[in-house]
């Protein structure tokens, strides 16, 4: 299943009475790319998909087209769990997959996932030359990270030192440090990224000054990193 992202911005931006031209202000991009995007002509960057959801307050189930239910405002903290304190199983077939795609050749797969759940799953690939920011600029958010390399070759840029991650490698790292993920290979690059914790630490981030708490994922920081979407889109959860 492939998110019709273009069509679910659009809506988002409807929705808020919002011009093609005040959100191309905010985001910093100009209108006629937003306007490409909504109608499918071209798939936004990662950095431009960052900016978009942050603005419109987008959830990822939404993003994704996933419906996922909502506890109730009063449910226990422990409601992923069954009477017996064991995670309650999800079964997610691999033709259900919510897939994202973005410019830079960056492909997620989201993986299944329960309500509050402890950690972000994601099966993420790389296209040869594909990085985490097209920019360059190495990346940083809530959560320790974890990494299973299946295919291919992922360079990981982690502060001053870089690593050359090949098939059967691992990495884990608190995801504070600043970092960059690159292809630089001839092949995809494909593996599976779990980031634990993050969601709990960024429910008790302080919001951005001057923002509306609820269109902001926390801090004064742009969103700089593929799980920091995640991140913002929790935040910007209805």
């Amino acid at each position: 299943m492939t998110a019709e992202i273009g069509v679910r911005l659009r809506e988002a931006r409807l929705q808020r009475g919002m011009s093609l031209r005040s959100v191309a202000q905010s985001v910093g991009v100009s209108a006629s790319l937003i306007s490409q995007v909504e109608t499918g002509k071209t798939q936004p960057s990662v950095s431009t998909l960052y900016a978009l959801v942050n603005h419109l307050g987008v959830s990822m189930d939404d993003l994704m087209g996933v419906s996922t239910p909502h506890a109730a405002a009063d449910a226990p903290v422990s409601a992923p769990f069954g009477r017996s304190g064991a995670v309650e199983p999800a079964v997610q077939r691999g033709s259900e997959n919510p897939v994202l795609e973005m410019e830079n050749g960056v492909h997620w797969e989201r993986l299944a996932v329960g309500e509050g759940g402890p950690a972000d799953a994601l099966l993420v690939s790389y296209d040869p030359g594909a990085s985490s920011s097209i920019e360059g600029r190495l990346m940083r958010h809530s959560g320790v990270e974890y990494a299973y390399i299946l295919e291919g070759e992922i360079t990981l840029q982690l502060e001053f030192d870089t690593h050359l991650l090949r098939k059967g490698d691992s990495l884990q790292f608190d995801s504070v440090r600043p970092h960059l993920y690159s292809n630089n290979g001839d092949v995809v690059a494909r593996g599976i990224w779990f980031v634990v914790g993050r969601r709990q630490q960024n429910q008790a981030m302080p919001s951005a000054m001057g923002a509306d708490p609820s269109l902001s994922r926390g801090g004064d920081s742009p969103l700089t990193s593929a799980v920091d979407v995640l991140q913002a889109m929790d935040n910007l959860r209805p």
